[in-house]
């Protein structure tokens, strides 16, 4: 691990890296590539060098399990090391196959030579952690593929197929086949052609850029980049930086870089750039589920429900290449879900995303059906039914008397215990809960509810199968509404009581989609249906009649208003279109709810609105943390970020909450609880606890 073998062939060296999976650049694997070049340098039998990796890659760039550690600025850093390869003596010739990435392709520019197969994926993706390329990657790409490729790559951080860019001063040669013994051959023999002939060593760095227009062409980008890069300040300074390397001396470009590199890495955009990245890969790691867990074959999944969320649960593994059987009790319901399957493929057709063979071929996988019979040979069987207990009973005893024994049974609950639910079946080891976000096709985020009696390779199987149909899964405990809809409930809670106090709907979507959500609440209601959340309301009325709510969500919905699917909600919606019309009737309707409660409106600020509903979230993430529901506050993060439109560039409500701090989050719902509902605004006792030692969340 983060090694590099040498071994001489003829009269090269060959320092391969081997730091799995990907060759990422840690400190001992910088450290063996240095010490490798001196030991090249040393020795008179060697007249060139070869650096190569695995198939799979060349380098993905830096080393993540050393991000945020000492050992990723420890000597030799990435510039020592490339400057080591770059002063040679010696010709040092990159063999390139699989990823080249990152610090990986900006270790590669440092090389005189480069040789590469077909099929090498070559990126600075940089960008995407909100940073840019630090270690000469802005200065040198342009000085080998040209000025305006260089910005599309580096602003980007696209990945570009290395045949792509042949013919550019990336590559010196590419090598037939894909084999790692063909590059590794094809290198040797470039390198003793480069010694033979004595070639002269190539330093891109010393490569004059001569870019007409360039004033003009960085203008115009900066100009686009900026109307597309709204919050993130990575992509304009990413044009800047490229922008020097056309402008100034190699020197002086690279000092420029480094010096917005640093700047980016303390921005509050980067930080949550990284956390999304480091969250998204721990919320795959289950302490008392450890990597290796044998799992369960799924060859076969059947969907019970044809509605919406059926039909784009069926889609997901569909697209996978999973066959799915979709069960419906009438002809006509089941005809209706799957005709909605097909024309969804048909607009991606139309869209230019799909083929019609890859259409054929999606719909053959699917099979409709009207019996349970049908449904024996699934290894996996989700049910998408009507969200009342009674009806989830009635599908789980049939389903346990169907199914074959080791299926997996889970259910799409969004808010009902799935410890009962399992408790209707002879095999709670078998179940568990999958709740996918609407629509379901298309939403990162899967929930993944584990019950008291899970088995662990359930929850093993269906975590590896969630990376296979693309969704970022999250593990909660069961509790009412899991992670994201039991902290959701808090957040309309207070966006009620707003209007109660004086806000319109309008003002309170304003605020939240200026702060950066990428829907208002009560837009946000109107779509997914305002009798849901009425229904829970209810629900909540008997079972915490000591808690206070506001009652005009339910005057909305006496009067039918149950959003863009009858027509009128918070808004008035026109037939065929989504847009959130003001409707006078509704400011009314508050007015006289307000005059009947006793209530003297008042002047609500946005930030008011902001803190009140944000820190509603928090509060509520904080105590899914206490009790163990949520594994770690990035999980709630992932949760929000991927599901509820919360904006990327603060990333998700716990990290926001760190950013500008516990201890200001506490005060501000102090002041919030002398205005109002003190029961409400009582700090999470783990949020307490934090603040009042100066610690964060993450």
């Amino acid at each position: 691990m983060g090694n590099a073998s040498y071994q001489l062939q003829g009269g090269t060296a060959v320092i391969t890296l081997d730091n799995p999976p990907v060759n990422g650049l840690g400190h001992a694997l910088r450290s063996h590539i240095v010490s490798s070049m001196d030991q090249a340098q040393a020795d008179a039998k060697v007249s060139s060098i070869v650096l190569i990796g695995s198939g799979r890659a060349f380098s993905g760039g830096a080393d993540i399990r050393e991000f945020n550690t000492p050992k990723s600025n420890a000597e030799p850093t990435f510039q020592t090391m490339i400057a080591v390869v770059e002063d040679s003596k010696k010709p040092v010739i990159a063999a390139i196959g699989g990823a080249c990435m990152g610090g990986g392709l900006e270790l590669a520019l440092g090389c005189h030579f480069r040789v590469a197969v077909a099929g090498a994926q070559i990126a600075l993706p940089e960008v995407k952690l909100g940073i840019l390329p630090g270690a000469g990657g802005t200065q040198r790409l342009s000085r080998v593929v040209g000025v305006e490729t260089a910005v599309n790559m580096i602003v980007s951080g696209s990945v570009v197929a290395s045949e792509q860019l042949k013919g550019t001063a990336l590559f010196d040669e590419f090598i037939e086949g894909a084999q790692s013994g063909d590059l590794l051959a094809g290198a040797l023999a470039f390198a003793d052609k480069v010694v033979a002939e004595k070639r002269p060593m190539k330093r891109v760095r010393d490569i004059k850029i001569d870019y007409p227009n360039a004033q003009a062409f960085f203008q115009f980008a900066r100009n686009t980049v900026g109307a597309m890069a709204k919050n993130f300040p990575a992509p304009l300074k990413c044009v800047d930086a490229v922008a020097a390397s056309v402008a100034k001396p190699f020197a002086e470009g690279l000092a420029f870089e480094r010096k917005l590199f640093v700047e980016l890495v303390q921005t509050t955009e980067s930080m949550a750039l990284r956390h999304a990245f480091f969250g998204e890969r721990a919320c795959a790691k289950i302490p008392d589920v450890p990597e290796g867990t044998p799992t369960r074959k799924i060859s076969r999944v059947a969907v019970i429900g044809a509605g919406t969320m059926g039909g784009g649960i069926s889609m997901n593994f569909v697209n996978a290449g999973i066959p799915v059987t979709l069960l419906e009790m009438k002809q006509d319901a089941l005809d209706r879900g799957i005709a909605v399957i097909r024309k969804n493929y048909e607009s991606s057709m139309k869209k230019g995303r799909l083929t019609q063979e890859a259409l054929d071929g999606r719909m053959a996988l699917l099979t409709g059906t009207l019996s349970y019979d049908d449904l024996k040979d699934a290894d996996l069987v989700i049910e998408a039914v009507f969200e009342e207990i009674g009806v989830k009973e009635q599908v789980f005893r049939k389903l346990d008397e169907v199914a074959k024994q080791g299926a997996i049974l889970a259910s799409n609950t969004s808010t009902l215990d799935l410890n009962r639910i399992a408790g209707f079946t002879k095999r709670p080891q078998d179940v568990i809960g999958l709740h996918f976000f609407s629509p379901a096709n298309v939403m990162k985020l899967l929930e993944v509810v584990r019950g008291a009696a899970t088995g662990k390779d359930v929850l093993a199987t269906v975590m590896q199968l969630a990376k296979k149909i693309k969704k970022t899964a999250v593990v909660s405990g069961v509790c009412d509404g899991f992670i994201g809809n039991r902290m959701l409930e808090q957040y309309m809670r207070q966006g009620l009581f707003l209007l109660d106090e004086g806000a319109t709907p309008q003002q309170v979507d304003r605020a939240l989609e200026k702060w950066g959500m990428a829907m208002g609440m009560f837009r946000m209601s109107d779509l997914a249906g305002n009798d849901i959340g009425w229904m829970i309301r209810k629900r909540r009325y008997v079972e915490h009649p000591d808690i206070s709510y506001s009652k005009i969500g339910d005057r909305i919905c006496e009067q039918g208003r149950f959003g863009q699917k009858t027509g009128s909600g918070w808004y008035l919606y026109q037939a065929g279109r989504r847009d959130a019309i003001p409707d006078p009737e509704v400011d009314t309707l508050i007015e006289n709810y307000r005059k009947e409660m006793g209530i003297t409106p008042r002047k609500i600020s946005d930030q008011e609105i902001v803190e009140r509903c944000i820190f509603a979230l928090v509060n509520e993430g904080a105590r899914l943390l206490e009790e163990g529901i949520a594994l770690r506050a990035s999980d709630i993060d992932m949760v929000y970020l991927t599901g509820y439109g919360f904006p990327l560039y603060r990333g998700g409500p716990m990290l926001y909450a760190d950013t500008i701090g516990l201890y200001s989050v506490v005060r501000a719902m102090k002041g919030f609880a002398a205005a109002g509902d003190e029961r409400f605004w009582e700090p999470a006792a783990l949020m307490a606890s934090l603040a009042g030692d100066g610690k964060t969340f993450n």
